[in-house]
């Protein structure tokens, strides 16, 4: 699969129109993905076990959307076939009390991978270019004994572009989704969970609150994938107006990464070697039932 399609150039401006939400590469439909899909899955948890048994990188998948765009389903599917013990999922959701007595970074921090491990993002500190920027008075709490000036926005993007920066270069690899949901789409999705019961508990009022939004977010995203897709972290920007063809990409990239690192198991000291060997020896003469 070309990933040319999906990725942002970094220093090139980009508009969000110029990404089709329903582009599927010529797949025709879920069946003609699943083959691939599956493949991809089979692959990542080999190379998950190299990654964890090497322990020299770590992967951090972020994953930002507008509702309904699928960052569930996708954690889900591409990461059915991974050992659950070497990845962590974190959820961003409304600052804690604590949360909000230290810098806007801080609690993504806390929940980076160790070397060896697999961390996934929903939703991330890029929520603080995101709806801090939409809803004025998110900021305001936030920076309730800090100076504002117009510079805030440009900021932040350089506090991430270092921070994303710092990351790779001490071998936590980050892969950034933008999982791009039509409007038209995004309310099919919300009727949908109006409708079926079974999908009733999905729904908040929020999600028509910020559908009102929708422009806002739009110019956010588009201001915020311009300025922090770098060499080193670029930004994807995925078509999600078809959840089986956003699986497959997602799935697609994250083998080509992890590929990419040159994965192998560790190689074991001569003595250990030896010990290998006796240890063999003994079990292979063991007549015992």
């Amino acid at each position: 699969m070309d990933h040319k399609h999906f990725i942002v150039p970094p220093g090139r401006k980009v508009k969000l129109n110029d990404f089709d939400p329903a582009f599927t590469s010529g797949y025709k439909n879920k069946e003609d993905a699943q083959a691939k899909l599956q493949a991809d899955v089979e692959r990542m948890a080999k190379l998950q076990d190299m990654l964890y048994a090497s322990h020299r990188f770590a992967l951090l998948i972020i994953l930002q959307a507008m509702d309904t765009a699928g960052k569930d389903g996708a954690i889900k599917h591409v990461m059915s076939g991974l050992n659950p013990q070497g990845v962590q999922v974190t959820s961003f959701k409304q600052p804690s009390a604590e949360e909000l007595q230290h810098t806007y970074l801080w609690r993504a921090v806390k929940a980076l991978p160790a070397r060896g491990y697999i961390g996934i993002f929903n939703r991330s500190y890029y929520e603080e270019v995101l709806v801090a920027r939409v809803h004025k008075e998110i900021l305001d709490a936030e920076m309730a004994s800090a100076k504002k000036h117009k510079r805030l926005w440009q900021e932040r993007y350089e506090d991430i572009n270092n921070l994303e920066l710092h990351l790779v270069r001490n071998g936590t690899q980050v892969l950034k989704f933008f999982l791009n949901l039509s409007y038209r789409e995004q309310k099919r999705r919300l009727l949908e969970r109006l409708k079926d019961s079974g999908k009733n508990w999905k729904f908040s009022p929020a999600d028509i609150r910020e559908r009102a939004f929708w422009k806002n977010y739009r110019q956010a995203y588009e201001d915020m994938l311009n300025a922090t897709s770098t060499g080193e972290a670029p930004w994807y920007v995925l078509p999600a107006d078809h959840k089986w063809f956003t699986r497959a990409v997602v799935a697609d990239v994250i083998v080509a990464k992890l590929q990419s690192l040159r994965l192998s198991y560790p190689a074991l000291p001569a003595d250990q070697k030896a010990q290998l060997k006796k240890a063999k020896k003994l079990l292979e003469k063991d007549r015992s039932s």
